[in-house]
């Protein structure tokens, strides 16, 4: 089965699909699935676009209200996970997951999901150690806190993460895992992105909480973005008892949608024939999420997951066969995610703009189901409950902070990414504090010319691949993999975890004339390609 796997999408689903269709066109092949890694932005209409954190004037209806109106539909099956650039009040909506239009699929705040024998999950947001502990107590319309805080990852979704016990093919998140540069090409990275140098060689960039899935999950592949630059790795698992080889992640990030830049990948993953041709919910995660339905927090209090550390009763929420087979037997073993996508929201209409539409909080029709169906708790619902009680507590200022007092969780308290000084870099609000000064910008690269995803003419790369011999040793011995593996153009297979793989990259089609010299392009106002006019490219992160 052919995967694309795409970076960051900015709201350009028109394009993607239109590269996909290029690549099926030009190499005679069908793709069947698309996985997007973040800062999708559903953005239906001008309500949507106030609870995106961008700047006021970067805040552009894209093409997704097209596909929410049924004015276009996604010709290939789209599974996304949420950035730190999405339309926070939709994605609320949804925190277990669900059709956000037909034929595109969210996997909600944290979820686990089939595909023709393929099991895919997800972690959406960036890891802000601040606010890591704390419960989903956003609702719209939002400030300009809680406009942010509300992408940022809980210790929750994670908690229920590390309580899957079956295998994992393929994992989403927006944000990088901790430490894994040390994995792939380092000197390659900083060729590219120098700014990084100083949270790569403190071992600060990325999440941590990341990390901690990528050790306990152990999937096939690991796909990323949020960086805005290609990157590969290899992280060949310590060997656990009742293995009889280790276990290894195959790791990549992705660029954003623009020309000239590594957006996209097509990967070949050998499927089970005989499952399903339909999306289907997990077994084993929907066991979990059942398990640990008490322990939802919706207030702005900090507060732990259950250890074992003698203070709690409880601390396995994992699942046995038998809890599985009870659920099972429950839903007469039909696992089917049904097609209930509903319009819940008025669409953009470019005849008519509707300026001054404001958001306001929403139940969503496939959450109640959801819910009614494996009876568990609606977040969004609660919170609307406890708004409409009077309720809802107000954050306290030393929560919206990282308190002296009181230590991280973990013992390298980063922002989740960098504090490196970006001089490509905008703050969110322009003119105010930007809670989120962490989230790194780029400058303006174009590719290298050792790019192995180059093409001359049309700007798609030969088939390439990891090879199975590459092991993690030394920065210097990885280093020269990569680069060996850069300068290679043939075919190559990969066995992982019992599946074949086969990739190729894909950039955008440009009229536009590249730096033939340098490469380097004049820095200008970050993302104004994507969210004001057309033409003005940049390296930067958002």
């Amino acid at each position: 089965m052919k995967v694309a796997v795409e970076g960051c999408c900015h709201g350009e689903l028109d394009k993607i699909y239109e590269s996909i269709q290029f690549l099926e066109k030009k190499d005679n092949v069908k793709v069947d699935l698309l996985l997007c890694c973040g800062d999708f932005q559903a953005v239906r209409n001008e309500a949507d676009m106030i609870c995106m954190a961008v700047p006021v004037k970067y805040r552009q209806m894209q093409s997704f209200y097209k596909y929410y109106s049924g004015e276009k539909k996604a010709p290939i099956l789209t599974i996304f996970i949420g950035g730190n650039h999405e339309a926070s009040n939709y994605l609320q909506e949804l925190p277990y997951g669900g059709w956000v239009a037909p034929n595109i699929y969210y996997l909600g705040y944290a979820g686990v999901v089939n595909y023709r024998g393929i099991r895919i999950g997800g972690l959406s947001g960036i890891f802000k150690p601040h606010d890591y502990k704390k419960g989903h107590f956003e609702y719209p319309p939002y400030n300009q806190q809680t406009m942010r805080s509300a992408y940022h990852v809980r210790n929750i979704e994670v908690f229920k993460l590390k309580q899957l016990k079956q295998h994992m093919d393929i994992f989403l998140s927006h944000d990088w895992p901790q430490g894994i540069y040390h994995y792939g090409n380092k000197k390659q990275l900083l060729k590219k992105k120098a700014f990084l140098r100083p949270e790569v060689e403190s071992n600060t960039l990325g999440s941590p909480a990341a990390t901690e899935l990528l050790q306990h999950l152990k999937p096939s592949y690991w796909f990323a973005a949020h960086l805005h630059v290609k990157f590969a790795a290899l992280m060949q698992h310590p060997k656990c008892d009742g293995e009889q080889l280790p276990k290894a992640t195959k790791f990549l990030a992705l660029d954003k949608c623009l020309p000239h830049r590594d957006f996209l990948q097509i990967v070949e993953i050998e499927h089970d024939p005989n499952a399903s041709e339909h999306l289907e919910y997990d077994s084993e995660w929907l066991a979990i999420l059942k398990a640990t339905n008490d322990l939802i927090n919706v207030t702005p209090k900090s507060w732990n997951m259950p250890e074992n550390n003698s203070l709690y009763a409880k601390w396995d929420y994992s699942v046995s066969e038998d809890d599985i087979k009870e659920l099972l037997e429950e839903q007469a073993n039909n696992l089917q995610i049904p097609c209930n996508f509903s319009q819940v929201a008025p669409v953009y209409d470019p005849a008519h703009p509707q300026r001054s539409r404001e958001p306001v909080h929403v139940i969503n029709p496939q959450t109640t189901e959801f819910c009614a169906t494996f009876g568990l708790t609606d977040l969004n619902a609660k919170v609307k409950q406890m708004e409409s009680e009077g309720l809802m507590e107000e954050e306290d200022e030393m929560d919206g902070a990282d308190n002296p007092e009181e230590p991280s969780f973990y013992t390298t308290d980063t922002s989740g990414l960098s504090s490196s000084i970006n001089p490509d870099e905008i703050t969110l609000d322009d003119d105010d504090d930007d809670d989120d000064n962490g989230e790194l910008s780029a400058h303006s690269i174009e590719p290298l010319p050792d790019n192995p995803f180059t093409d001359s003419s049309a700007n798609f790369s030969d088939v390439r691949d990891l090879p199975d011999s590459m092991v993690v040793s030394s920065d210097e011995t990885q280093d020269s993999a990569n680069e060996e593996l850069d300068k290679s153009g043939d075919s190559s297979m990969t066995e992982g975890e019992g599946k074949t793989t086969r990739t190729k990259a894909v950039k955008r089609i440009s009229n536009e004339h590249e730096n033939g010299s340098s490469g380097i392009k004049l820095i200008k106002r970050r993302n104004q390609s994507i969210y004001h006019t057309q033409g003005n490219e940049n390296e930067d992160i958002e």
